[in-house]
């Protein structure tokens, strides 16, 4: 089951250049499922398992409590590896070929109001220790809609400060250029300018945003710093990396920006993912309906 596992992830790496995160998280759904496997059904072979064993493990899961956006992603990572033995010949049937896909009702991403980014931003003191590192990150989060794992990579030859654009090379190794606000590139400047020359070391690498020792900075690090802010900011909210992308695709739909536009600068392959946001800013919907519609 691991050999078989092993190939996939290869497969994911090199034929489809899927990010390191997907085959990380597509890793530890199999090796659960095939743990599972062994330990509650008795099996040993990917070639004994039949339908019934997969509905009953995606159960289990659920009654563990495992979230429906997670069970979707196991259900999603079992069918591809299923149809991946199987044209491979590894496997004469694929038992998850009929499996269904779990549907996630009513999600709506969780977001940041244009104050509380003001409040998260200004909590970066530039005099504090590395503060004009993290205020450059944090402002370049939210200027640009950036995945954290996307901010980690980014590097000195990606980045235009005359022309205010940066290059980014995101799911899929799909590049994209976005442009950054003014603020952010005043920050970055600062950075650049003053601080990132005391980070740099002997085998540091072209990457913008170094460690203290001088290394690019990991998703993990700046999901730490983030929460650091938020506390001091005195943020309630779950404040994490990604939800300054959120607010990035809310605040330029609700400023007016075009879907389609907004789409180009996440990164999205398909405008339905950026369809979640129409759905966030229903203040400003009905706002709009109640200012315009003649019977409202």
């Amino acid at each position: 089951m691991n050999d078989a596992i092993e190939q996939l992830l290869a497969w994911l790496a090199i034929e489809r250049g899927l990010s390191t995160n997907y085959q990380l998280s597509t890793q530890r759904s199999l090796e659960t499922f095939c743990s599972w496997l062994e330990k509650h059904a008795g099996l040993t072979q990917l070639a004994a398992v039949e339908p019934a064993h997969i509905t009953d493990y995606l159960a289990w899961r659920k009654r563990a409590g495992l979230a429906a956006a997670s069970i979707k992603l196991e259900a999603v990572a079992i069918r591809i590896f299923f149809r991946f033995l199987l044209a491979r010949n590894l496997l004469t049937k694929n038992p998850a070929e009929n499996l269904p896909i779990p549907r996630i009702e009513g999600y709506l991403p969780e977001t940041l109001n244009a104050p509380e980014v003001e409040r998260l931003l200004e909590s970066v003191r530039e005099t504090d220790s590395l503060g004009l590192r993290d205020r450059a990150m944090l402002e370049l989060l939210y200027a640009s809609g950036l995945r954290v794992s996307e901010l980690c990579n980014t590097r000195l030859e990606h980045l235009d400060l005359d022309e205010g654009m940066i290059r980014v090379t995101g799911k899929g190794n799909k590049t994209r250029l976005v442009p950054v606000g003014g603020k952010a590139l005043e920050a970055i400047r600062r950075y650049l300018e003053t601080e990132r020359p005391t980070l740099v070391g002997k085998r540091t690498g072209a990457e913008i945003f170094l460690s203290v020792r001088g290394k690019k900075l990991t998703p993990q690090r700046i999901w730490q710093l983030i929460k650091q802010y938020a506390a001091r900011a005195g943020l309630e909210s779950n404040v994490y990396p990604h939800i300054l992308r959120h607010s990035f695709a809310t605040h330029l739909l609700g400023g007016g920006a075009d879907l389609r536009i907004i789409q180009e600068m996440l990164g999205h392959s398909d405008i339905a993912t950026t369809q979640i946001y129409t759905h966030v800013d229903r203040t400003h919907l009905k706002s709009v309906h109640k200012k315009f519609h003649p019977r409202a």
